[in-house]
Protein backbone atom coordinates (compact mmCIF):
# COMPACT_ATOMS: atom_id res chain seq x y z
CA UNK A 1 0.00 0.00 0.00
CA UNK A 2 1.57 3.23 -0.73
CA UNK A 3 1.79 6.75 1.00
CA UNK A 4 -0.93 8.38 -0.69
CA UNK A 5 -3.21 5.24 -0.56
CA UNK A 6 -2.62 5.49 3.11
CA UNK A 7 -3.32 9.16 3.37
CA UNK A 8 -6.60 9.12 1.53
CA UNK A 9 -7.46 6.26 3.32
CA UNK A 10 -7.89 3.24 0.92
CA UNK A 11 -8.09 -0.20 2.00
CA UNK A 12 -6.06 -2.16 0.66
CA UNK A 13 -5.57 -6.12 0.88
CA UNK A 14 -2.07 -6.97 2.44
CA UNK A 15 -0.45 -10.47 2.94
CA UNK A 16 -1.46 -12.50 5.85
CA UNK A 17 2.28 -13.26 6.20
CA UNK A 18 3.01 -9.52 6.80
CA UNK A 19 0.54 -9.14 9.93
CA UNK A 20 0.25 -12.82 11.39
CA UNK A 21 3.59 -11.97 14.16
CA UNK A 22 0.73 -9.01 15.56
CA UNK A 23 -2.34 -11.28 15.17
CA UNK A 24 -1.09 -14.38 16.95
CA UNK A 25 -1.84 -13.24 20.34
CA UNK A 26 -5.28 -12.93 19.27
CA UNK A 27 -6.28 -15.74 17.03
CA UNK A 28 -7.14 -18.59 18.52
CA UNK A 29 -5.93 -22.37 18.01
CA UNK A 30 -8.10 -23.68 15.87
CA UNK A 31 -8.17 -20.41 13.81
CA UNK A 32 -6.75 -19.33 10.57
CA UNK A 33 -6.64 -15.52 9.40
CA UNK A 34 -7.02 -15.94 5.78
CA UNK A 35 -7.66 -12.28 4.40
CA UNK A 36 -6.80 -9.25 5.71
CA UNK A 37 -7.32 -5.32 4.23
CA UNK A 38 -5.62 -2.14 5.63
CA UNK A 39 -6.52 1.20 5.95
CA UNK A 40 -3.95 3.34 7.61
CA UNK A 41 -3.54 1.65 10.87
CA UNK A 42 -6.83 0.12 10.85
CA UNK A 43 -7.11 -3.46 10.20
CA UNK A 44 -10.08 -5.72 8.96
CA UNK A 45 -8.83 -9.14 9.20
CA UNK A 46 -11.21 -11.89 7.87
CA UNK A 47 -10.67 -15.73 9.41
CA UNK A 48 -12.23 -18.78 9.36
CA UNK A 49 -14.23 -18.30 12.30
CA UNK A 50 -15.05 -14.25 12.78
CA UNK A 51 -14.32 -10.67 11.80
CA UNK A 52 -12.15 -8.68 13.61
CA UNK A 53 -12.42 -5.03 13.05
CA UNK A 54 -9.42 -3.77 14.64
CA UNK A 55 -9.12 0.22 15.14
CA UNK A 56 -5.56 1.62 16.26
CA UNK A 57 -6.27 4.97 18.73
CA UNK A 58 -4.60 7.93 19.28
CA UNK A 59 -1.19 9.18 18.09
CA UNK A 60 1.08 6.51 18.84
CA UNK A 61 -1.81 3.43 18.13
CA UNK A 62 -0.84 1.95 21.48
CA UNK A 63 -4.37 1.92 22.04
CA UNK A 64 -6.32 -0.58 20.14
CA UNK A 65 -9.83 -1.55 20.05
CA UNK A 66 -10.74 -5.27 19.20
CA UNK A 67 -14.16 -6.20 17.68
CA UNK A 68 -14.98 -9.60 17.36
CA UNK A 69 -17.57 -10.30 15.28
CA UNK A 70 -18.15 -14.28 14.96
CA UNK A 71 -20.06 -14.43 10.54
CA UNK A 72 -22.98 -16.25 12.79
CA UNK A 73 -24.09 -13.01 14.29
CA UNK A 74 -23.81 -11.00 11.09
CA UNK A 75 -27.52 -10.67 9.99
CA UNK A 76 -27.22 -8.68 7.09
CA UNK A 77 -24.66 -5.77 5.70
CA UNK A 78 -24.86 -2.75 3.23
CA UNK A 79 -22.54 -0.95 0.90
CA UNK A 80 -23.20 2.15 -0.50
CA UNK A 81 -20.23 3.14 -3.13
CA UNK A 82 -18.71 6.66 -3.56
CA UNK A 83 -20.41 8.81 -6.52
CA UNK A 84 -18.51 11.68 -8.37
CA UNK A 85 -18.23 14.40 -5.74
CA UNK A 86 -18.54 12.00 -2.66
CA UNK A 87 -15.24 9.93 -2.32
CA UNK A 88 -16.58 7.44 0.44
CA UNK A 89 -17.75 4.66 0.01
CA UNK A 90 -19.75 3.52 3.30
CA UNK A 91 -20.36 -0.06 4.63
CA UNK A 92 -22.95 -0.89 7.39
CA UNK A 93 -23.09 -4.36 9.37
CA UNK A 94 -25.91 -5.71 11.06
CA UNK A 95 -25.15 -7.70 14.25
CA UNK A 96 -27.89 -9.78 16.48
CA UNK A 97 -28.80 -8.42 19.01
CA UNK A 98 -27.75 -4.44 18.12
CA UNK A 99 -30.38 -2.57 16.96
CA UNK A 100 -27.63 -0.31 15.55
CA UNK A 101 -25.04 -1.28 12.35
CA UNK A 102 -21.95 -1.04 12.51
CA UNK A 103 -20.31 1.54 10.49
CA UNK A 104 -16.99 2.20 8.57
CA UNK A 105 -15.90 4.66 6.23
CA UNK A 106 -13.93 3.80 3.29
CA UNK A 107 -12.70 5.61 0.56
CA UNK A 108 -13.70 5.24 -3.31
CA UNK A 109 -14.25 1.60 -4.39
CA UNK A 110 -12.18 -0.19 -1.54
CA UNK A 111 -15.06 -1.62 0.00
CA UNK A 112 -15.86 -4.22 -3.02
CA UNK A 113 -12.71 -6.63 -1.53
CA UNK A 114 -14.37 -6.38 1.77
CA UNK A 115 -17.64 -6.82 0.06
CA UNK A 116 -16.78 -10.19 -1.84
CA UNK A 117 -15.34 -11.56 1.61
CA UNK A 118 -18.04 -10.87 3.78
CA UNK A 119 -20.11 -12.65 1.42
CA UNK A 120 -18.11 -15.46 1.25
CA UNK A 121 -18.22 -16.03 4.59
CA UNK A 122 -21.65 -15.04 5.83
CA UNK A 123 -23.10 -17.90 2.93
CA UNK A 124 -20.20 -20.35 3.04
Amino acid sequence: MGLLDAIMGNASEIDVSDVSEELAPIIGATEEVQQVFKVVRDMYVFTNKRLLLIDKQGLTGRKVDYHSIPYRAITQFKIETAGHFDLDAELKIWVSGQEQPIEKELKKDTVVGIQQTLATHMFA
